[in-house]
């Protein structure tokens, strides 16, 4: 049986409830409204970072807090790989299309996990996790890991003078 990791990253003092879906059900996000539980998670760590530092609302918040990583192993065969998406899927803000397919999928139990593009990096993938699921239960949490974002991304004055 073959299988995927994926990675989840996380405030440190979240790490218990990091694949409850419970932000997400509070928060809303691109691919759930609110009340809908989806713990969000990418296929590398790097793109992990990226999606948490375009979604911070300023970079001083990556340095505020302790961050962990942790890392889910999911059965293949527990993946749903859509191969058509709304059209505005990429559409910043977000709208209710990309919700509303996540919302359906989550409703309909169709899979433990959803593969969805990255809006950030194209041609990589985000993945849902459906904590509800009954095949929700094979996917294995691993323990978290300590994250800490490079310093260089730190909000400065730049070193030169602004136009």
């Amino acid at each position: 049986m073959s299988s995927l990791v994926v990675w989840r990253l996380c405030a440190q003092h979240r790490t218990a409830d990091a694949f409850t879906g419970e932000g997400s059900a509070r928060r809303a996000g691109r691919w759930n409204p609110k009340g809908i539980h989806v713990a969000y998670c990418s296929e590398t760590r790097s793109l992990a970072a990226l999606e948490v530092l375009v979604n911070v609302p300023a970079a001083t918040v990556l340095f505020d807090q302790a961050w962990a990583m942790v890392q889910a192993e999911v059965p293949a065969e527990l993946i749903e790989r859509p191969t058509r998406f709304p059209h505005s899927w990429r559409a910043t803000p977000y709208g209710e299309a990309t919700q509303d397919f996540g919302a359906t999928w989550v409703r309909e139990q169709r899979s433990a996990v959803l593969r969805v593009p990255s809006v950030v990096v194209l041609g990589e993938f985000n993945y849902l996790l459906n904590p509800a699921h009954p095949d929700f239960s094979r996917v294995r949490l691993g323990q978290p890991e300590p994250f800490s974002f490079d310093p260089r991304l730190h909000p400065l004055p730049p070193p030169w003078p602004m136009p």
